[in-house]
């Protein structure tokens, strides 16, 4: 892939998990693993995953179901793997949201191909531009305009506001926004995220802080 991907990988067996995260991540993708549904719902937060592969054969809540429940995600490009390989197993699997569908067991390459195919797939039917309100932002470019005016920011307030941008009406902790403008391996003060927003709040002329919302006590959402 022309840019880290992170991918997560949902499967009860040890093997299978430890088999595609080294795997995986030698081609390039940054893996997260999950033995079960809670695990893995419990990493989309934090982790905020472009893909997932889900294993269907799982304790307690089953990949079909999980998959329904990550199928929430209108971008978030799902690969189930399974050994069950009945017809009917891979109709119930395509309607409860999975993009495709691979049984056990499986050439890895062909894994690779599958999910860089569908990756590609969903990017090209991204969009390239974003408005909220009086805030345009145009991802070719890199233009931020408000009112028509253009703005200059810094990298990092133009990453923030994409990150917002993409997410209007949902509210974002302050390590969420360090994770995905920062890095996953940011460890440094998050009094860092308060200051880019105050500085992007000026810029984009959100002085009454009606257009970028503090949400008390769980951190920041643009817009109701």
């Amino acid at each position: 892939m022309s840019s880290k991907v992170r991918l997560l990988v949902v499967d009860d067996e040890e093997a299978i998990r430890d088999l595609l995260a080294i795997g995986l991540g030698h081609r390039g993708f940054d893996v997260k693993v999950a033995a079960d549904a809670r695990e893995a719902l419990a990493h989309i937060g934090t982790f905020a995953p472009h893909a997932a592969i889900v294993d269907v054969m799982m304790p307690g809540e089953d990949g079909f179901q999980l998959t329904r429940r990550l199928r929430q995600d209108p971008n978030l490009y799902i690969l189930m793997l399974t050994a069950r390989d009945a017809v009917s197993d891979r109709v119930q699997g395509l309607d409860d949201g999975a993009d495709d569908y691979l049984v056990k067991p499986f050439d890895f390459d062909e894994l690779v191909a599958r999910l860089n195919a569908g990756l590609r797939r969903i990017r090209k039917e991204e969009t390239a531009s974003w408005q909220f309100q009086n805030v345009c932002m145009d991802d070719v470019s890199h233009r931020v305009t408000v009112d028509h005016d253009p703005i200059s920011l810094t990298a990092k307030e133009y990453e923030l506001l994409r990150y917002l941008l993409l997410n209007p009406g949902r509210v974002l902790s302050k390590g969420q926004i360090l994770q995905h403008v920062w890095g996953y391996d940011f460890t440094g003060d998050d009094n860092l995220v308060e200051v880019h927003i105050s500085s992007l709040r000026e810029k984009i002329r959100d002085r009454n802080k009606s257009l970028i919302q503090t949400v008390r006590g769980f951190g920041y959402r643009l817009g109701d």
